[in-house]
């Protein structure tokens, strides 16, 4: 197993629109470590092609998407400028492979989080203000067909960012007693509560903070933070218009175009 070939695979794949065969079926001693080796060798491409790292996210949190996407434990990626689109701008799905959405209630920090070590009163201290926001997930994994090594090498299926516009400080919303329905195309396609991601998305941030942080990976002042999904995802393409709508937190909509 060659893991640049597999990180210059993956690459490819953002250019040429062609997912590429799932990596466990193929490499049957691809070990996380591995998957994450190959997820870093990529942002550092990404990194000397001009990007910037504006981010983390945490997947794979709920148990919804546990289960629709057969795993079951987190994982982390990163978030790059590139990333980020403005709410109600037209999305090209062709940007994508095989897009989804999720509905998260994305952290914008005020403080620097260095773990390990870390406690949810840190977190608490870190965050600046909380935002809806829907994640563009996407796969270079051919049908979605992934493992939990797969998503981490594939920068843990991210493709995009929209953050809605109404920000709240912590203390003007509960987080895990929040829900939020996310409606496609005028019909409620999941519903859910911020209490799915890990008990609470503060936890999913606590998480983020002390693994990165064994790694000597700081989570900095002025980055969002995607923890988590609140329902399973759901499939996107060009004519769809998507809105998360969050108690408490206000919603967030986005449109895809071809």
């Amino acid at each position: 197993m060659e893991i640049n070939e597999i990180a210059g695979e993956l690459l490819a794949a953002y250019t040429s629109r062609e997912p590429v065969e799932p990596l466990t079926g193929r490499y049957e001693d691809l070990t996380l470590d591995d998957a994450y080796e190959i997820q870093r060798l990529q942002v550092s491409r990404w990194l000397e092609d001009g990007a910037q790292v504006r981010g983390h996210k945490v997947g794979l949190t709920s148990a919804a998407m546990q289960r629709q996407m057969g795993v079951d434990s987190p994982d982390y990626g990163v978030l790059l400028d590139r990333m980020f689109w403005r709410e109600h701008e037209p999305v090209p799905a062709s940007a994508f492979i095989q897009p989804r959405v999720e509905p998260e209630m994305a952290f914008v920090l005020d403080g620097s989080l260095t773990g390990p070590g870390v406690t949810v009163a840190d977190a608490i201290a870190a965050v600046g203000y909380v935002l809806p926001a829907l994640e563009l997930i996407d796969s270079r994994i051919k049908d979605w067909k992934i493992g939990l090594a797969d998503t981490i090498a594939d920068n843990a299926s991210s493709g995009g960012v929209v953050l809605g516009s109404t920000p709240r400080a912590l203390d003007e919303v509960d987080l895990r007693l929040s829900g939020c329905n996310l409606v496609r195309n005028g019909e409620l396609a999941g519903t859910g509560a911020g209490g799915a991601v890990l008990g609470s998305p503060l936890s999913s941030l606590v998480w983020l903070a002390n693994t990165l942080g064994a790694q000597g990976v700081g989570l900095e002042a002025g980055q969002v933070i995607l923890p988590g999904s609140i329902t399973a995802s759901i499939p996107v393409a060009a004519g769809d218009v998507v809105t998360a709508t969050f108690a408490g937190l206000g919603s967030v909509t986005t449109r895809f175009v071809s």
